[in-house]
C-alpha cells in the first residue's frame, strides 16, 4: 500500500513548491507599474544561488513575461534593467535554462537592449549575453546574424570597464575559425582592443588577451597585423612578453604565451626570436610543473606541444629546460596517494580530469620525438613509457587513444626504435586492435604508424602480416577519406617491398584488379602515386614479374597506357615508365611490351622529352628490352633499331647530363657487342 501513497505525496510536494513561485510570476502581470518593478526586484533576490527557483520560474513562464517588459517602451529604465539581471541569472543556472532562453527568442531581445542610451541598462544586457554566449549550448552563429551587431559592439568598448570586459568575453568565446576571426578583424578588432591590454582593470586586460590569442591562432593576416600594432609607445609582442613574466597571475602567463606561441606558428615571430626561445617557451615549460593545477598543467603542455611541433632547434631546447621529459612522466601518477589536494572537491574535479594530463603528455611527447633521434630514446627510456603508451590506446577517452597513437607514431619514425622498444612491448598488436573499430581522426595516424612498422626493417612486419593486415589495409583504400585511402595503399607498398611471391599475391587478390584500377584514377595525387609505387614493388624479381604478368599483364599494360596518355605531372608520368622499366627486366612479360606498338612508341616519345627524369626512366625500359645476354635480345634489337630508337641513343650520347650521357652510351655498347 505504501507504494500507492509515494506518487501523490512527490505531487503535493512539487505542486508546493511551484505554488510558492507562482505568487512571483503573478506579481509580474500587476497592472500597477511599481509593483511589478518591485517584484522583479523580489525575483532576483530568491533566484540568486537557487537552481530550483530558476527552474520553478522558467517553468512557470518567468521568461516571455520577462522579455516582453525588457522591450516594452512604456517600461521604466529601472524595470528593464531588472529584467535583464533577473534574464542573467536564470542564464547561469543550468544548461537546460540556457536553451530555454534560446527558445524564447531571448539573443535578439538582449542586442536590441544595446541601443538604449542607459548604460546601466546597456551594462546589464551585456553580462546577460556573456553569460548565454559562454554556455556551451550556444551556437555562435547568433552573434553574427545581424551585420550590424559587430560594428555597434566595437563602438560600446569605449563606454564603460565592464562593457570592455564582457564584450572581449563575448568575441573570445564566438570566435570560432577563421571566418570568424575575418568579421573581427575587418570590423577593427585590434585596434579597437589593444589599448585595453592597459586598462587598470584586471579583468579587462585578461579578457583582452584572450580575445588576442582566439584571433591570433592559425591567422597569418591577424599575426602579421599584431606584431606591428604599438600601445603607448611599445609593440604588441613586447607588451605580451611582459604579461608572462613570473609575477603576472598564472591565467596571464599563459594566455600571453599563447598569444606569442599562435603569432610564432602563424609565422609573424621567428622561431629563433628571444622573445620564444627565451621568454614563451621557458614559460610554458614552468606550466608543466606538478606545482601548478592541474588544467594549468594541462594547457602549457598542449600549448608548447603546438609551439614546438613543426622547429626541431625547438624540440631540442624544450627537451633539456626543467627535466621536461622526466617532469612530464608525472602526468600519469596524478592524482598521487600522497597528493598535497585537501580540498575535497578539488580533488574529485582533478578524479574526473585527470585524463586530460595524460593526453596533454602524449601530445608533447609526440612533438618532442617528432625529429631528434637522441630525444625518441630519452623520452622512451622515462620509466614504463612504452606500457604507458600502450595503455593509453585501449583508454575509454577517444581524445586520450588519439594522442597516444600520435605519440607512438612519432617514436615509430625511429630505425633504432622500431628494431627495438617496439619489439619488445610488442606494438603491433594494440595497434591492430585500434584499427579494428575506431573513429577516422584515430585510424588516419593508426594507419599511418603501420605504414613504418611495415618497413622492410621492422621486425613487426612480419607477426603484423600474419594477423590479417592485408584484408584491413585493401578496406582502407575503400574508404571515402583520401588521408586513409592513402595510409592504405601506402602500408600495402611498403609491405609489398622486396616481399615473397605468396604476400605479393595476397595483396593483389584481396584488393582485386578492379579496385587497383579504381586507384589508378583517383582525384587524389598521393593515392595515385602510392598505388603506382605498390604496382612497382609487386613487379620487382624476376620470377615475381612474370607470374603477375601471366595473370594480370593485359590490365596493367592498359592501366600504364591510360596513364602516360594522361594529363598527369612528371613524378606521375616517371613512376608509370619505371614500372614499364621493370616489366621490361622480365623473361617472358617483356614480350607484352614489344608486341605492343603502341607503348614503344610511347617509350621512344619519352626518350627525346624535354626532362630529363622521365629520357632516364624511358632509357631504363630501353636497356632492358636490349640487353644482350638475354634470349631474343637479337630480334628485339633490330625492331628497336628499325623504330629509330638507335638514332635518338646516339643523340643522347651526347647529353650534357651526365647521368643520361652514361646510360645512352651503356645501351649502345649492346648493340655493338
Amino acid at each position: 500500500m505504501a507504494c500507492l501513497l509515494e506518487t501523490p505525496i512527490r505531487m503535493s510536494v512539487l505542486s508546493e513548491v511551484t505554488a510558492s513561485s507562482r505568487h512571483y510570476v503573478d506579481r509580474l502581470f500587476d497592472p500597477d507599474p511599481q509593483k511589478v518593478l518591485q517584484g522583479v526586484i523580489d525575483m532576483k533576490n530568491a533566484v540568486i544561488g537557487n537552481n530550483k527557483q530558476k527552474a520553478n520560474l522558467i517553468v512557470l513562464g518567468a521568461v516571455p513575461r520577462l522579455l516582453y517588459l525588457l522591450q516594452q517602451e512604456t517600461s521604466s529604465t529601472e524595470l528593464k534593467t531588472e529584467c535583464a539581471v533577473v534574464l542573467g541569472s536564470l542564464a547561469m543556472g543550468t544548461e537546460n535554462n540556457v536553451k530555454s532562453l534560446l527558445d524564447c527568442h531571448i539573443i535578439p531581445a538582449l542586442l536590441q537592449g544595446l541601443l538604449s542610451p542607459d548604460l546601466k541598462f546597456i551594462e546589464a544586457c551585456l553580462r546577460c549575453l556573456r553569460t548565454i554566449f559562454t554556455s556551451p549550448v550556444t551556437p555562435e552563429e547568433l552573434l553574427y546574424t545581424d551585420a550590424t551587431v559587430i560594428p555597434h559592439l566595437m563602438a560600446l568598448l569605449s563606454r564603460s570597464r565592464y562593457t570592455q570586459e564582457y564584450i572581449c568575453q563575448i568575441f573570445s568565446h564566438c570566435c570560432k575559425g577563421p571566418d570568424h576571426q575575418t568579421i573581427l578583424f575587418n570590423h577593427g578588432a585590434v585596434q579597437n582592443i589593444a589599448h585595453l591590454l592597459t586598462s587598470v582593470s584586471y579583468k579587462v586586460r585578461m579578457q583582452a588577451l584572450k580575445c588576442f590569442s582566439v584571433l591570433a591562432f592559425e591567422n597569418p593576416q591577424v599575426s602579421m597585423t599584431l606584431v606591428n600594432v604599438l600601445v603607448d609607445g611599445e609593440l604588441l609582442p613586447q607588451i605580451f612578453v611582459k604579461m608572462l613574466q613570473r609575477d603576472k597571475p598564472i591565467e596571464m602567463q599563459l594566455t600571453s604565451a599563447k598569444c606569442l606561441t599562435y603569432m610564432c606558428r602563424a609565422g609573424a615571430i621567428r622561431t629563433d626570436d628571444n622573445c620564444i626561445v627565451l621568454k614563451t617557451l621557458p614559460c610554458l615549460v614552468r606550466m608543466c610543473s606538478k606545482e601548478r593545477l592541474l588544467e594549468e598543467r594541462v594547457e602549457g603542455a598542449e600549448t608548447l606541444a603546438y609551439l614546438i611541433e613543426p622547429d626541431v632547434e625547438l624540440q631540442r631546447i624544450a627537451s633539456i629546460t626543467d627535466h621536461l621529459i622526466a617532469m612530464l612522466a608525472d602526468y600519469f601518477k596524478y592524482p598521487s596517494s600522497v597528493s598535497a589536494i585537501t580540498d575535497i572537491k578539488r580533488l574529485d574535479h582533478d578524479l574526473k580530469h585527470a585524463h586530460e594530463l595524460r593526453q596533454a603528455a602524449f601530445k608533447l611527447y609526440a612533438s618532442l620525438g617528432a625529429n631528434d633521434e637522441d630525444i625518441r630514446k630519452k623520452i622512451i627510456e622515462t620509466e614504463n613509457m612504452m606500457d604507458r603508451i600502450v595503455t593509453g590506446l585501449s583508454e575509454s577517452s577517444v581524445k586520450v587513444r588519439l594522442a597516444a597513437v600520435r605519440c607512438l607514431h612519432s617514436l615509430s619514425r625511429s630505425v633504432q626504435q622500431l628494431r627495438t622498444s617496439f619489439q619488445d612491448h610488442a606494438v603491433w598488436k594494440p595497434l591492430m586492435k585500434v584499427l579494428q573499430n575506431a573513429p577516422d581522426e584515430i585510424l588516419v595516424v593508426a594507419s599511418s604508424m603501420l605504414c613504418n612498422l611495415l618497413l622492410e626493417f621492422s621486425p613487426s612486419k612480419e607477426p603484423i602480416l600474419e594477423s590479417g593486415a592485408v584484408e584491413l589495409l585493401c578496406g582502407l583504400t575503400q574508404s571515402e577519406n583520401p588521408a586513409l585511402r592513402v595510409n592504405g595503399i601506402w602500408a600495402l607498398m611498403n609491405m609489398a617491398f622486396q616481399a615473397e611471391q605468396k604476400i605479393k599475391a595476397d595483396i593483389l587478390r584481396s584488393l582485386s584488379t578492379e579496385q587497383l584500377f579504381r586507384l589508378l584514377s583517383d582525384s587524389d595525387l598521393n593515392v595515385l602515386m602510392k598505388t603506382l609505387g605498390l604496382l612497382r614493388n609487386l613487379l620487382s624479381t624476376r620470377p615475381h614479374i612474370d607470374k603477375i604478368m601471366s595473370t594480370h599483364g593485359k590490365q596493367i599494360m592498359q592501366a600504364v597506357t591510360l596513364i602516360l596518355e594522361g594529363e598527369h605531372n612528371i613524378e606521375v608520368k616517371e613512376q608509370t615508365l619505371c614500372i614499364l622499366a621493370n616489366i621490361a627486366d622480365g623473361t617472358t612479360a617483356k614480350e607484352l611490351i614489344m608486341t605492343n606498338d603502341d607503348i614503344l612508341q610511347k617509350i621512344k616519345y619519352y626518350m627525346g622529352h624535354s626532362h630529363v627524369k622521365l629520357q632516364l626512366a624511358a632509357m631504363f625500359c630501353i636497356s632492358n628490352l636490349i640487353w644482350n645476354e638475354e634470349e631474343g635480345s637479337q630480334e628485339r634489337q633490330d625492331k628497336l633499331r628499325d623504330m629509330g630508337i638507335v638514332d635518338i641513343l646516339h643523340k643522347l650520347s651526347q647529353s650534357p647530363d651526365s647521368n643520361l650521357c652514361d646510360k645512352a652510351k651503356t645501351a649502345l655498347q649492346q648493340y655493338l657487342a
